[in-house]
C-alpha cells in the first residue's frame, strides 16, 4: 500500500493519525479493495471474508490499514509473473464437447450466487446453467468460465450489485455480449465485440450496478 489509506486524509495512519475516526466511505474503499484481490486471487474465500469482516468492525485509520497492507493499490498492476498464469479451454477449444445441455434435464435451469457483505465462487469444472443470476450487496463474486462446460450455445449471465461487484471470466474464444447498466456505477465492456470462434458459445452478460 501508499503511504495514506485509499481515500484517507493527507498524513493517514502511516503520517501520525492512527486514531482518526475511520468513515463509512473509507471502509468500503477498503472493501474494494479486497473484493479485488479475491477475483485476482490474492486471497482466498476463507481469507476475504475474514478481512472483509475486520474492515466494517474497524473504528480508525489504525484498525484499517494492516487489513490491506500487503495487497497492491487500486488501479497498481504488480510484476507480471515470469510463467503464464493463462488457463486455455479445456480441449484446445473442442466447443462441441463443451456445450452438453441441460444437465438436469430441465430444459430452463437457474442457478444463484449471493454475497452479502462476503463472497462467493463458481469455477472450476462446472456446467453453466442457461441462465445463472448473481448478486453481491457489499461483497464480491467471481464467476469463472475457463474450464467450464455450457448447457446451451447461448448462455445469459444476470448479475445485481448493490456497492460491490461481480467479475466473469471467460476463455479465448467466446463471444461476450453486455447490457448491464450503470448507477454510480458500471460494466466493463472491454471484451464486447471480440468475434467468437467458430462453434462457441455466446455468453450474455445483463444486470444493473449501483456504486459497484
Amino acid at each position: 500500500m501508499t503511504d495514506e489509506l485509499p481515500g484517507g486524509p493527507p498524513g493517514g495512519p502511516s503520517g501520525g493519525l492512527p486514531e482518526l475516526r475511520a468513515s463509512d466511505a473509507d471502509r468500503e474503499q477498503v472493501a474494494e479493495v479486497l473484493r479485488d484481490a479475491l477475483a485476482e486471487g490474492r486471497l482466498d474465500m476463507a481469507e476475504f471474508e475474514e478481512r472483509l469482516e475486520t474492515t466494517y468492525k474497524a473504528r480508525t485509520y489504525g484498525e484499517l490499514e494492516p487489513i490491506t497492507r500487503d495487497l497492491p493499490a487500486p488501479g497498481v498492476t504488480a510484476p507480471a509473473p515470469a510463467v503464464s498464469m493463462v488457463k486455455r479451454p479445456v480441449g484446445g477449444g473442442d466447443w462441441a464437447r463443451r456445450i452438453v445441455g441441460d444437465p438436469d434435464g430441465s430444459g430452463s435451469s437457474v442457478r444463484w450466487g449471493v454475497a452479502v457483505m462476503s463472497g462467493f465462487e463458481r469455477k472450476g469444472r462446472w456446467t453453466v446453467p442457461r441462465r445463472f443470476n448473481s448478486v453481491a450487496f457489499w461483497g464480491g463474486g467471481v464467476i469463472d468460465l475457463r474450464e467450464a462446460d455450457f448447457a446451451a450455445g447461448e448462455v445469459v449471465i444476470n448479475c445485481v450489485a448493490v456497492m460491490g461487484g461481480t467479475q466473469v471470466i471467460v476463455p479465448p474464444g467466446i463471444e461476450v455480449v453486455v447490457r448491464g447498466i450503470g448507477i454510480m456505477g458500471g460494466f466493463d465492456h472491454g471484451q464486447e465485440g471480440v468475434p467468437g470462434e467458430p462453434g462457441a458459445p455466446r455468453v450474455v452478460v445483463t444486470g444493473f450496478a449501483f456504486w459497484g
